[in-house]
């Protein structure tokens, strides 16, 4: 955990205890997903509509990914090292398209030129999977950076 994946489907038990970084999945996905899964976040192109069903619950959230065109932060993701990245600040849109522009660029890959040149259509179904408590972790953090400013100034 705390690198950047892109595939193009996986069985089951995909990002098992993931502890970190991002995984984008350009396809379909195997039973008990996100078992374990308690930092990074996820995205899953959900085409058949059923990936809820494949996906474990039980320490994680599924949202959308919203078209976020005015986002505060670039959502530039680092493309060398262990991954830093907040994932309440950056923009899901722009990170994910990021990561597949790479894929395409590396791989030369069909399905990431499919998806690219028809981005509209599939942008809404992605979901983001989201472990619970990475969220509050990184919401009390965020907090807590702010509240250091406001007593700094």
């Amino acid at each position: 955990s705390g690198a950047i994946a892109v595939v193009e489907g996986l069985g089951d038990h995909g990002c098992e205890y993931m502890t970190g970084g991002m995984v984008v999945v350009l396809g379909q996905t195997g039973r008990n997903f996100a078992a374990g899964m308690s930092g990074g976040v996820a995205y899953v192109l959900n085409e058949d509509g059923g990936f809820e069903k494949r996906c474990n619950l039980s320490m994680v959230a599924l949202e959308a990914v919203p078209a976020e065109a005015a986002a505060s932060e670039t959502g530039e993701v680092e493309s060398h090292g262990r991954v830093h990245f907040n994932h309440l600040d950056k923009a899901d849109e722009h990170a994910l398209r990021e990561q597949i522009e790479k894929h395409l660029r590396y791989t030369n890959s069909p399905r990431a030129r499919q998806i690219l040149d028809n981005w509209t259509k599939y942008l809404p179904s992605f979901i983001k999977v989201m472990p619970t408590e990475y969220r509050r972790a990184l919401q009390e953090i965020a907090a807590a950076q702010k509240t250091k400013q406001l007593e700094a100034a």
